[in-house]
């Protein structure tokens, strides 16, 4: 894939996790926010800012402080900068019944502390940062 071009690439779930953990920390973005599983491969474009992760198959996760489902497909991909992760693809949230998709999360400067998810329909949702703060 030409998207892929010139990205620094991290095979298998260890070292995956790690770039996909500096890759969050980095661009000031929580660390919790991609509880991965089983991860094959996190790749990054440092000239377009595209990140892709494959992981063995869909996981879900429940952010309990928010009480909030997200499902996580086999493949992510989006543009991360400062802040923010721009044209997202393989994030869901629950919302009542319905899984919506995320196409973006941007996070507050402080002292806000807050993050917000839209998706393509221009709905959005802000929650507390804390709520996808890595759990140690």
């Amino acid at each position: 894939m030409a998207e892929k071009e010139g990205g620094i690439v991290s095979k298998g779930h260890e070292e995956g996790m790690k770039t996909a953990v500096s890759l969050l920390q980095e661009f000031e973005l929580p660390a919790g926010l991609l509880p991965l599983c089983d991860v094959i491969e996190v790749g990054y474009v440092k000239e377009t800012g595209y990140m892709w992760i494959e992981q063995e198959k869909k996981v879900e996760h429940e952010f309990k402080m928010i009480s909030k489902k997200v499902s996580y497909d086999s493949k992510i991909s989006g543009f991360v900068s400062k802040k923010k992760i721009k044209k997202l693809k393989g994030v869901k949230a629950k919302e009542l019944m319905l899984w919506a998709p995320v196409n973006e999360i941007t996070v507050d400067d402080l002292p806000t502390g807050k993050i917000h998810f839209r998706s393509l329909a221009g709905v959005s949702k802000t929650f507390p940062v804390e709520a996808f703060e890595a759990a140690l």
